[in-house]
């Protein structure tokens, strides 16, 4: 079905101007029922031309919203609007690179291309991954007991000892820092939590930091941290954690991509072997996966397949 204008009343041609966008996205953008369009908060015929487009489009309000003012500052940066150019310039989204010092302190930097990523449940899990040769490692342990979280910690970072992997501990940032662990990956309700001075603490720490993003909006939020990379998903349906947004697609992936350039990303949710070239054609320069390896009848074979697919992105 197409994208349809919601009903909105009209300002200065922006549902022509909308109408425009439309014929240009609304076949890239496909799978998403449109939603209607927050309160425009500028008469800017741009702006509201592509915040009904955009919810036209399925992006949800406060993404929406963010793409209407990117779209309204790319109109007045270029001298002229142009449909057919979905934003992507990082200054019209108010981003700045992040190694800029006038925008305040960054996380350490983790390599660009972290090449596979594997999200796995407790720490003999990370050892075996990391003796398989996956280069990114993750634990995501979920517990109430800090010390079993702790210890688990410990584990981890001992069992990635002797290897070439990275690990990130997701979550227990204080254990991970206790324990000396490569790196933080929070998703975008804990890093919204967290106050300044825990936030400042993990920085001058040394530790990478990784955001979990689902949108412009959350991208836009996770930037002002000055992450050491940015993950952005879930790009396909998974049944492993409960998704506020739908799943986004490669379409959506390869647009945040784009504007998401200046750090490192890594997408995640629901990938498998087979779609690795077109997740790796969007342009992020990792995948994270779970149960591609978790629930594998050989772990270790199917780690060295993932492996070559990432060295292989044209492969079929």
């Amino acid at each position: 079905m197409s994208a349809q204008l919601p009903d909105s009343p009209d300002s200065g041609g922006a549902a022509a101007l909308a109408q425009r966008i439309l014929s240009a996205h609304a076949a890239t953008f496909t799978g998403f029922a449109p939603e209607p369009p927050p309160a425009p908060t500028s008469d800017d015929p741009a702006y509201r031309a592509a915040l009904l487009a955009a919810s036209a489009l399925g992006f949800i309000a406060h993404d929406a919203e963010a793409i209407a003012r990117a779209w309204a500052a790319q109109t007045q940066r270029t001298g002229q609007f142009d449909a057919a150019h979905w934003p992507d310039a990082p200054q019209d989204f108010g981003l700045t690179e992040r190694d800029d010092q006038a925008s305040g302190p960054a996380f350490a930097e983790c390599p660009h291309q972290l090449g596979l990523y594997a999200v796995l449940p407790d720490a003999a899990w990370v050892g075996r991954m990391a003796r398989a040769g996956v280069p990114t490692v993750q634990l995501r342990f979920k517990s109430e007991d800090r010390a079993a979280i702790e210890r688990e910690v410990r584990a981890a970072v001992a069992a990635v000892q002797g290897t070439q992997s990275l690990l990130f501990i997701n979550d227990h940032w204080r254990a991970a820092l206790d324990a000396g662990a490569y790196g933080v990956h929070l998703g975008q309700e804990d890093l919204d939590a967290l106050p300044a001075t825990d936030l400042a603490t993990l920085r001058a720490s040394g530790a990478r930091l990784g955001v979990s993003t689902h949108g412009y909006a959350e991208m836009l939020r996770a930037a002002r941290a000055r992450p050491s990379y940015t993950a952005l998903g879930a790009v396909f349906p998974t049944t492993l954690k409960k998704m506020a947004t739908a799943p986004q697609g490669l379409a959506r992936l390869a647009a945040y991509a784009r504007l998401m350039r200046g750090y490192p990303q890594v997408a995640i949710g629901g990938i498998d072997e087979g779609q690795f070239p077109a997740v790796l054609a969007t342009g992020v320069g990792s995948i994270a996966v779970v149960r591609a390896l978790v629930a594998a009848p050989d772990p270790e074979a199917a780690a060295a397949r993932l492996l070559r697919a990432m060295r292989q992105p044209g492969a079929a």
